[in-house]
C-alpha cells in the first residue's frame, strides 16, 4: 500500500503528460487530415523519412556524380572546373588491365584485383561456413541457444573493434605470436607478409559476419516441414540425399539472399580493414572504398574528382551485380 501511495504522483503525472501529447498531436494533425483526406496523411508520415534519405543519401550521391565530371583542388563545387571524362579516362588509361603497373592510376587497379580476389574468397567462405554452422545449430543438440548466441555475437561488435582486438592477437608481439613461442615456435610476421596479411583480413571478417547470415540461414530451415524429411526417410534416402533434395532445394531463396547481402558487403569493406592492416603491407590489402578515401581525403592533393569517378566505377559494378543476381534468382524461382 505504501508503494502505491509513493506511485501515485508519478502515475498521474504521466497520465496528464500522455493525455496533453495526444490532445497535442490531434490539434496538429487532425487539420492537416481534413485537407489532404486520410490518404493523403501517409505522405505526411513518411515525409520525416524522405527528408532524411534526401539530405543524407540523395544530395550526397548527386554531389558526388558531380564532383566526378570537374577536377582541381577545389572543395566547394562553384570553385571547380569541368573536365568532362578526363577522370574516367585517368582511371582506364591502362595497357594491361590486369597488370596494374602498366595503368596511369595503378594503385587503382591494385585495389580493384585486390577487391576481386577478397570478394570471391571472402563469399565462398562465408557462405559455406554460415550454412555448415546454420545445420549445426538447427539440429536437436545440448545449449543450443547458448551457442545461437555465441556465435551471433560478434555481429554486435562494432568493426573497429573487431579490427583492433584482432590486431593485439596477431602482431609481432601479440597473443597468437606468445603462444607459438611458448610451444617452441618462431614468431610470424602476420602483418607484415603480403599473403598472411590478406588470409587473416578474410578470416577476421567471415568471423565476424558469419553470425548474421547464420540465422538467416537457420531461419530458413526451421521453415521446412518435417513431413518432406520423414517423408524421404521412408523413401529410404541417406542424410546427403534428404539435404541435396529437400533441404538445399528449399533453402534456395535464403541461400540467395545471403549471396547478394555478403557479395555488396564485401565490394564495400573499408573499415574494418582499415583499421587492421590500413591497407599493407605495400598495397596487399587496398580494396576500392580505401582507394576513394586515400585518393580523396588521405592525400595532400585532395582529388576529389577522382576519388568521385572511382565511386561511381563501383557503383556501376554494385549495379550490374545486383542486376544479374535478381535475373538469376528470378529464372530460379521460374523453374
Amino acid at each position: 500500500m505504501a508503494i502505491k501511495r509513493i506511485l501515485s504522483p508519478f502515475n498521474w503525472l504521466l497520465s496528464t503528460v500522455y493525455h496533453l501529447i495526444i490532445d497535442l498531436v490531434d490539434l496538429l494533425m487532425r487539420p492537416l487530415q481534413n485537407i489532404l483526406g486520410v490518404r493523403g496523411m501517409a505522405y505526411v508520415f513518411i515525409l520525416p523519412n524522405l527528408l532524411v534519405f534526401g539530405i543524407f543519401i540523395l544530395f550526397p550521391m548527386l554531389l558526388n556524380f558531380y564532383y566526378a565530371f570537374t577536377g582541381g583542388t577545389e572543395l566547394f563545387p562553384e570553385n571547380r572546373p569541368f573536365v568532362g571524362m578526363d577522370n574516367l579516362n585517368q582511371l582506364f588509361t591502362c595497357e594491361d588491365f590486369l597488370s596494374p603497373n602498366s595503368c596511369r592510376e595503378d594503385l587503382f587497379w591494385r585495389a580493384v584485383l585486390n577487391t576481386g580476389g577478397y570478394v570471391i574468397s571472402q563469399v565462398a567462405l562465408l557462405v559455406f561456413m554460415a550454412l555448415i554452422t546454420a545445420l549445426s545449430l538447427n539440429r536437436n543438440i545440448r545449449g543450443r541457444g547458448f551457442f545461437r548466441s555465441v556465435f551471433f555475437y560478434p555481429v554486435l561488435l562494432s568493426p573497429v573493434v573487431v579490427a583492433l582486438i584482432w590486431r593485439w592477437i596477431l602482431l609481432q608481439d601479440g597473443v597468437l605470436n606468445a603462444i607459438l613461442v611458448s610451444l617452441g615456435g618462431e614468431r610470424i610476421s602476420f602483418l607484415l607478409n603480403a599473403q598472411w596479411a590478406q588470409f587473416w583480413v578474410i578470416i577476421i571478417s567471415v568471423w565476424a559476419q558469419m553470425g548474421f547470415f547464420t540465422l538467416i540461414l537457420l531461419a530458413g530451415l526451421q521453415a521446412i516441414p518435417t513431413e518432406f524429411y520423414e517423408a524421404a526417410g521412408i523413401d529410404g534416402a541417406t542424410a546427403w540425399q534428404s539435404f541435396w533434395n529437400v533441404t538445399l532445394p528449399l533453402l534456395m531463396p535464403n541461400l540467395f539472399v545471403v549471396l547478394v547481402l555478403s557479395l555488396i558487403r564485401a565490394v564495400q569493406v573499408f573499415d574494418q580493414v582499415f583499421n587492421f592492416t590500413g591497407g599493407g603491407p605495400g598495397t596487399a590489402t587496398t580494396y576500392m572504398v580505401q582507394y576513394v578515401y586515400t585518393t580523396g581525403f588521405a592525400n595532400q592533393t585532395k582529388e576529389y574528382g577522382l576519388a568521385a569517378a572511382a565511386s561511381l566505377v563501383m557503383a556501376a559494378f554494385l549495379l550490374i551485380l545486383t542486376v544479374i543476381q535478381l535475373r538469376l534468382g528470378r529464372r530460379g524461382e521460374i523453374s
